[in-house]
Formats: structure tokens, C-alpha cells, sequence
């Protein structure tokens, strides 16, 4: 799961060097700004077939946090 989260966040980003850990945060290692923190879990909602809705992404603050969302609602 980890490994499609990456291609993702690397497709979105347009870093295809970038390597994520549990302990990436979403905002400050990543340099997403909110707009983009809800494009980037638009687009992870379609790929994992999950929802997530909009009082559940101030709670989505790591790779970590994004991963246990999907696990528990997915």
C-alpha cells in the first residue's frame, strides 16, 4: 500500500525521486499547501476506492496517518 501511496504522491508531485516513509508529513516535507493536501486525497480516494471526507483530512498529518485511514475504512 505504502508503494502506491509513493506513485501517487510522485505522479502528483512530479518528483520521481521522492521517497516516502510513515513519518512524512503530508504538509511540511511534502510543501503541500491545503488546496493541494485535498487534490492529493481526491486522488487517493480513487485509487483506493476509499472516502474521505473533508473533517477527516485536517486529521491526515503523516504517510502514517493517510495508511491507517485506508486500512480502517477501506
Amino acid at each position: 500500500m505504502l508503494e502506491q501511496l509513493q506513485e501517487i504522491v510522485q505522479r502528483f508531485t512530479g518528483d520521481t525521486n521522492l521517497v516516502l516513509e510513515g513519518s512524512t508529513v503530508l504538509r511540511t516535507d511534502l510543501g503541500l499547501n491545503s488546496y493541494e493536501l485535498v487534490e492529493l486525497v481526491c486522488k487517493v480516494e480513487d485509487a483506493f476506492d476509499v472516502e474521505i471526507p473533508d473533517r477527516a483530512i485536517k486529521n491526515l498529518k503523516t504517510v502514517q496517518h493517510v495508511l491507517e485511514y485506508i486500512e480502517a475504512n477501506g
